[in-house]
């Protein structure tokens, strides 16, 4: 009896030994800290010991410049996205209605507008406006005759130009049932889309 006692008290001593001693479930073993940490940790120990040292007036100037800098750095950063983005919208929503303005007029286009004349004798309406249009120097146009008018579209840069040519077209008689000016942001060219009519 005394010897199953005493092997008793034995093994509960062993296996409360051996609990102290094992991690428990969940526990964390402590690691002893990377060369990357210990950089940072003396880093920041040289930052504070400066900072500290750093009369009051001088880290109150520090301090509003830190914070001057970073208020101007998420401000301009944000006015760049936002005027970019913007750019952008503008860009596409011109390019979208550029593309249903030709979309539409699909359906208003006479095939056989590209000869070049006319029963009775006369000379083409688009192939007039089309002529004009060359000899000012506008050689990627696009002119086609719908019903008893004339659709044209080019692009140029200079507004002296265009300014020039919508007059000559109406001393030769045209009038502009529709006229639709707009400027490319990015290229700078301007977008002339007009119906004409004598």
């Amino acid at each position: 009896m005394l010897k199953k006692d005493a092997f008793r008290k034995k093994t509960l001593a062993s296996r409360a030994a051996r609990s102290e001693s094992a991690p428990t479930l969940g526990a964390t073993v402590a690691r002893p800290p990377s060369q990357l940490a210990q950089r940072y940790g003396q880093w920041q120990q040289q930052l504070e010991t400066r900072w500290q040292a750093l009369p009051p007036r001088d880290r109150l100037a520090l301090s509003v410049l830190i914070a001057f800098l970073l208020l101007f750095s998420v401000g301009y950063g944000g006015y760049t996205i936002h005027s970019e983005a913007n750019k952008s919208k503008t860009a596409y929503n011109t390019a979208v209605a550029d593309y249903f303005w030709l979309r539409s007029q699909a359906g208003n286009i006479d095939v056989n507008a590209s000869s070049n004349s006319q029963a009775g004798g006369k000379e083409d309406t688009a192939q007039i406006v089309n002529d004009a249009l060359r000899q000012a120097g506008i050689q990627e146009a696009q002119v086609a005759a719908v019903g008893t008018g004339v659709q044209m579209s080019f692009s140029n840069d200079s507004q002296t130009v265009v300014a020039r040519i919508l007059g000559q077209l109406q001393q030769q008689g045209w009038q502009f049932s529709r006229l639709n000016v707009q400027q490319d942001p990015t290229t700078k060219q301007l977008q002339v889309q007009a119906t004409l009519a004598r």
